[in-house]
């Protein structure tokens, strides 16, 4: 208790810590203000049989179950990340910007990241306004109220966004994250309100055996965040006037978990782009359509193909962007040009290898671990045998990585100021 309260005793961090949280209450407000015509019944049905809108659910901080002004959430702009984050692969000047032009080329690869942002949210905005509308959960909207309705819900992203880069602002958490986690956690109360209704009492081992599985899981998810492969770097001496440099010994960490969240996500829009395209051809064709329909449903509801298929979508994704984010040869001319080297390794070409093999085989352990996670929901099911005792790994992941993040920001400003950490 005393480690936390010196948090309040610093007034910069004090002010840093309400400025966060009023403006996660700000995210809760707009993530409740519903837009005109919605059907909220039509809307929650769609919801529970369309797997892509609840796993968008999560990232609109549960904004999309009410069809609010936010409903968009921070989707359009994870999805101009992706979309930026793949294009340096295209475009050698986006790369060279990312990787090598410092704090400044961040800056402005970030600020595209941003205007992208724009345009994707209006075409997500319309997008799920129409499908909305075929689906019955919006009826009576004439022309001009469908336009008011996108560039509310355009801007409800952005806003959203901005929010994000005041919280990171503040140092104590990644902006982004911390939205997505306070949607989450926000849908907890719901969560514990429904298992506690659908409770017997001869249900009470599955329900022992769930706490069980999630302790068991938030432990192997903390490992496997924190998880590193420490690389032994050293830096040779070098004289410059009568001053000696470097002659010094540091590691390289390369996480286990490197990529994140965005294999899932990559894995989830995959499995149903059969989906998509069968809702598209409905309007050309309805015998095509309900054929396509039809497989992708018994493909869903058959759980051991999906959940196999699922796997290995996300381990293949795993490494997939992993190699697109992680550069040995950009890593190794860096370490080069700093006068740095693996102990045993020549400079350039060797270290390059070295650092692809290492990262080959760390990715493994990530990937069958994001693939478990990803599957998590059906395993938690095989054991419980029921459907209300379910949570989402990628959930989990989040809140977990989040927490992880959080917590050691605190206490690096903790420890400059001469405090002890929180951990």
């Amino acid at each position: 208790m005393e480690r936390i309260l010196n948090i309040f005793r610093i007034k910069d961090l004090r002010n840093k810590v309400l400025i966060v949280a009023g403006l996660l209450v700000c995210s809760r407000v707009l993530a409740a203000i519903p837009l005109p015509g919605i059907q909220q019944a039509a809307l929650k049905n769609l919801l529970a049989g369309n797997q892509l809108l609840g796993f968008l659910n999560i990232f609109s901080g549960g904004a999309l179950s009410t069809m609010s002004i936010a409903m968009l959430g921070l989707g359009p702009y994870i999805t101009s990340t992706i979309i930026m984050q793949l294009l340096t692969m295209v475009f050698p000047s986006l790369k060279a910007m990312y990787y090598e032009e410092g704090a400044v080329g961040r800056s402005k690869f970030n600020r595209y990241t941003r205007y992208l942002t724009v345009p994707l949210a209006v075409l997500q905005s319309y997008g799920f306004l129409r499908l909305l509308a075929s689906q019955g959960v919006i009826t009576n909207l004439s022309l001009a109220q469908e336009i008011i309705n996108v560039i509310v819900a355009t801007a409800g992203s952005l806003v959203l966004v901005w929010f994000g880069e005041l919280i990171t602002e503040q140092k104590i958490g990644n902006g982004i994250s911390l939205l997505i986690f306070a949607g989450i956690v926000a849908g907890l109360p719901t969560s514990f309100r429904n298992a506690i209704l659908t409770y017997t009492p001869g249900s009470m081992p599955f329900y022992i055996l769930f706490l069980l599985l999630i302790l068991a899981v938030t432990a192997a998810m903390v490992l496997m965040n924190e998880g590193v492969r420490k690389v032994a770097v050293s830096y040779a001496k070098r004289i410059r006037g009568n001053r000696v440099y470097g002659g010094v010994s540091t590691y390289l960490p390369l996480k286990v978990n490197q990529a994140g969240m965005i294999p899932i996500i990559f894995a989830i829009s995959v499995l149903l782009v059969p989906q998509f395209i069968g809702q598209v051809l409905a309007g050309f064709s309805t015998h095509f359509a309900t054929t396509i329909n039809s497989w992708v449903n018994s493909f869903m509801n058959n759980q051991l193909l999906y959940g196999v298929v699922y796997f290995v979508l996300v381990f293949a994704f795993t490494y997939f962007y992993t190699a697109i984010t992680f550069d040995p040869n950009e890593i190794s001319k860096n370490l080069q040009r700093s006068g740095g080297f693996i102990p045993g390794l020549r400079p350039g070409e060797p270290t390059a290898q070295y650092l692809s093999k290492v990262t080959s085989r760390i990715t493994f352990f990530g990937a069958l671990f994001l693939g478990l996670v990803a599957i998590l929901p059906l395993i938690i099911q095989a054991f419980t045998h029921t459907q209300s005792l379910t949570i989402s790994g990628a959930a989990m992941l989040i809140v977990v990585a989040v927490a992880l993040e959080v917590a050691q920001q605190i206490d690096s400003q903790l420890t400059v100021r001469e405090y002890e950490g929180i951990r």
